[in-house]
């Protein structure tokens, strides 16, 4: 299918965070755009202030006319997240429609135009992130598909006037794997997925292959450590890009570059963190690797607000510290709470949990329960399903027996709140991918009527 011939765009899945900004991407290129999805939420209602009807029925009675015509000029696109029994999904399949993933959307759109695409288990969405902002800060610009909603333009999707494109490469089911780029960053390579990959080994067999999509004379950074011949970055004096002298200012992470050609000195990084200095290190390899001037890359990076709940401020007083943040994985809480042990050493840490996924939760019980152990209170929701049933003796109690911690307990989100409003921590952090996002708003009132 070709981009110039799409007119209309079905979306299943429309409010997923990469899917929505497919659908303002097409939307902006003057298509026809619809969808469905299964839940309204705060995403599905700004698609919706933007002139994309949606649908909150899975039924195929719900598709208006103009997306049942099966042509080359409609294009059908689903995510692996809807159930197989989708009632809209199986209309399109039983009337012969060539349905497409979101990545291979993504491999159509970038067709024929600069491509730089980031991938990794964790480290992604805000390593795509920055390179977005820094190339649009500095003018260079670019069109951007993000997998979290960027703090600086209140958006997952920015659009440029150039032929430059930033996309996330997706590992999951191999997604990735539709790209030819012609800048590659990879980030991290911990096992994760393993319901889809089995095991770790074929996971790294994924992450070679989309590193030898790279387009030839193109880039490929790599942090340092992973088993991939690329351009090295890290804060490690060996990788070939560095952080040194990092440090913390007025609150801010503050370090140097060097590349060994470059130097830029005194970079303020209002993401707090190594692992997002080491994000922002590769960020800036790229804006050098495209000409982009050091002072002009330093005044960008200083001005990046970060990505909606990475760790997102959603309180900030004398009183009170309340911290929201994506981490699902063992290795993502790792860096997370050192980041803010750095921040605030002398506070006790309240950790209010989500587990993602029955299989994730099982796949690397032994190494949550240790990371979890560290904080110095821990309330622990329910493990959010996503798209899983059920697994015999997989839950949150399993989990919990494994913790070494003694001030631990399951909570639902009404207790949540109501410890919170009976104990008023004054540093806490919320964490997890599924829908533990609702409670940020009950907690900030609580927090900030204390």
């Amino acid at each position: 299918m070709e981009l110039n011939n799409i007119k209309r765009v079905y979306f299943i899945g429309i409010g997923g965070i990469g899917m929505s900004a497919i659908a303002r991407y097409f939307a902006k290129r003057g298509c026809l755009v619809s969808g469905y999805d299964k839940t309204r939420t705060g995403l599905t209602t700004a698609l919706e202030q933007e002139g994309i009807l949606i649908s909150y029925v899975d039924d195929h009675s719900f598709i208006p006319a103009d997306f049942t015509e099966n042509n080359e000029q409609t294009l059908i696109v689903y995510t692996p997240a809807i159930p197989v029994t989708s009632v809209v999904l199986n209309y399109f399949r039983d009337k012969g429609f060539d349905l497409k993933k979101r990545s291979e959307v993504l491999g159509i759109i970038s067709k024929g135009q600069f491509c730089i695409a980031v991938a990794g288990t964790h480290g992604k969405t805000t390593t795509s992130s920055i390179i977005a902002h820094v190339l649009t800060h500095t003018g260079y610009g670019c069109t951007a598909f993000l997998g979290g909603i960027s703090s600086n333009y209140n958006s997952n999707f920015l659009i440029g006037d150039n032929n430059v494109v930033v996309v996330e490469a997706d590992e999951y089911d191999r997604s990735f794997l539709t790209l030819h780029p012609d800048i590659s960053v990879i980030t991290s390579m911990d096992a994760d997925h393993l319901d889809i990959y089995g095991d770790a080994a074929q996971l790294n067999e994924s992450f070679e292959l989309f590193a030898g999509q790279l387009k030839e004379d193109g880039k490929l950074f790599v942090k340092e450590g992973l088993p991939l011949n690329g351009i090295t970055y890290s804060a490690n004096l060996d990788s070939s890009l560095k952080a040194t002298n990092i440090h913390v200012e007025n609150g801010n992470f503050v370090f140097d570059f060097e590349d060994g050609y470059t130097k830029i000195k005194d970079l303020t990084l209002l993401l707090p963190g190594k692992h997002n200095v080491e994000n922002a290190v590769a960020a800036i390899g790229v804006a050098l690797s495209l000409g982009i001037h050091p002072k002009s890359i330093k005044k960008a990076i200083a001005a990046f607000k970060g990505v909606k709940r990475r760790f997102e401020y959603i309180v900030r007083s004398p009183e009170h510290i309340y911290i929201d943040d994506y981490a699902h994985h063992p290795e993502e809480l790792r860096a997370c709470f050192d980041a803010v042990r750095q921040l605030y050493p002398e506070k006790k840490l309240t950790v209010v949990f989500q587990p993602h996924l029955f299989t994730r939760t099982r796949d690397f019980a032994d190494e949550f329960a240790k990371v979890l152990s560290t904080v110095d209170n821990l309330l622990l929701l329910e493990i959010y399903p996503a798209r899983e049933l059920p697994l015999p003796g997989v839950n949150s109690q399993f989990l919990l027996d494994k913790m070494s911690l003694v001030n631990k307990q399951i909570l639902g989100k009404e207790s949540v709140l109501e410890y919170v409003k009976d104990n008023k921590p004054e540093l806490l952090l919320t964490v997890g991918a599924g829908d533990i996002d609702t409670l940020i708003q009950p907690l900030k009132a609580i927090l900030t009527h204390a």
